[in-house]
């Protein structure tokens, strides 16, 4: 079990926001790091989840084999456009296994290998079928306590989940979020004035996503041609007008923000971490969030956009301090308990 996490101070080299941000998802990071990719995805063993109203997911569940009995399972959300083979849920399952977890990653509609499994398409604000799938798996598995976590969108997600977690009967004991978008408009400005590669990076990815869905479902009239290769804000505002009930693209990016008093009410015990120099979620979200006393807010001067590596290893400093704050909350090491029941804003 790990001590007390040390305070994030990354190697001089590795202090540039973008390049943290690079490397959290590298195919470098994942060739170093395959050893621990290999132990959670050779045991896993595939779920389709029934979800409620005819949605099916699909997600990934590994037991742990260093405990005689497992410590909890964490489910792990990935970002927008990730999927369950994303280095970071990779990396952070991995270190959940090696801490005595079971771990189950998932994957929203439309991500990984899964575009034929439900007609329509993604968006951001589809947490009831999320929420199905966290009950389907606590029923399937009785481990507890039952862990969510994500990393950038999957950690808004998470915290969403945790929010409707007493209404759902869903047993969440604690929800950890990485990077979390809080104010989607203010993300979607970031990423237009971020360099271009940040958007084409999603634009590249999503618009593959919407020609495998439309060549799953020909009989569908999604895009058009000139939709489909429109910026990150117009082919959102497309979605938003032809394929939702929001009406507008301001409704639609509104009914997943989790700004001013939304945080307030969480009952379930939550971290929340992010960086001060993420060049796509922007810091100043995170001063105006009103917490719950059991939500812990900490921001660190460095670490990109879910990146946070350490030295030239390419290994997260993020795992340590999740793996602090599971201990922690579980009641294991010198400073277990001291955090819980404080909202605070930790800057190292």
């Amino acid at each position: 079990m790990s001590a007390q996490t040390l305070p994030f101070r990354p190697r001089r080299w590795l202090r540039n926001p973008h390049v943290q941000s690079i490397l959290a998802s590298s195919g470098v990071r994942r060739m170093l790091l395959r050893q621990r990719h290999s132990a959670i995805e050779e045991a896993a063993q595939e779920h389709i989840l029934d979800c409620g109203s005819g949605v099916r997911l699909q997600g990934f569940h590994t037991r742990q084999t260093v405990l005689p009995r497992t410590r909890a399972l964490a489910v792990l959300l990935h970002g927008w456009e990730g999927s369950v083979q994303s280095a970071y849920v990779l990396h952070t399952g991995g270190r959940l296994l090696d801490e005595g977890c079971d771990v189950f990653r998932l994957n929203f509609r439309d991500h990984g290998d899964t575009h034929h499994l439900n007609t329509e398409l993604f968006h951001s604000c589809r947490i009831d079928e999320v929420i199905g799938a966290l009950s389907a798996i606590a029923r399937m598995f009785p481990a507890r306590p039952l862990l969510v976590g994500g990393y950038s969108l999957g950690g808004n997600f998470a915290l969403r989940v945790a929010l409707r977690a007493r209404a759902a009967g869903l047993p969440i004991a604690w929800a950890f979020a990485v990077c979390p978008p809080v104010s989607p408009y203010a993300t979607l400005v970031a990423i237009e004035n971020a360099p271009a590669f940040y958007e084409y990076y999603f634009m590249r990815k999503w618009r593959n996503s919407l020609k495998r869905k439309q060549s799953l479902f020909p009989q569908l009239d999604l895009f058009t041609r000139r939709e489909l290769h429109s910026n990150l804000r117009e082919l959102t505002r497309s979605m938003v007008e032809r394929h939702t009930r929001f009406g507008t693209l301001e409704n639609y990016l509104d009914g997943y923000a989790l700004t001013g008093e939304r945080l307030a009410g969480l009952e379930v015990p939550a971290t929340i971490l992010t960086a001060q120099d993420d060049p796509i979620i922007p810091v100043a979200d995170f001063h105006h969030l009103q917490l719950a006393a059991q939500t812990e807010l900490v921001i660190v001067p460095h670490g990109g956009h879910c990146g946070f590596i350490r030295d030239a290893s390419l290994r997260s400093w993020a795992e340590d301090f999740l793996v602090e704050r599971l201990n922690t909350m579980m009641g294991v090491g010198p400073d277990a308990g001291e955090s819980a029941g404080i909202a605070v804003a930790t800057q190292y």
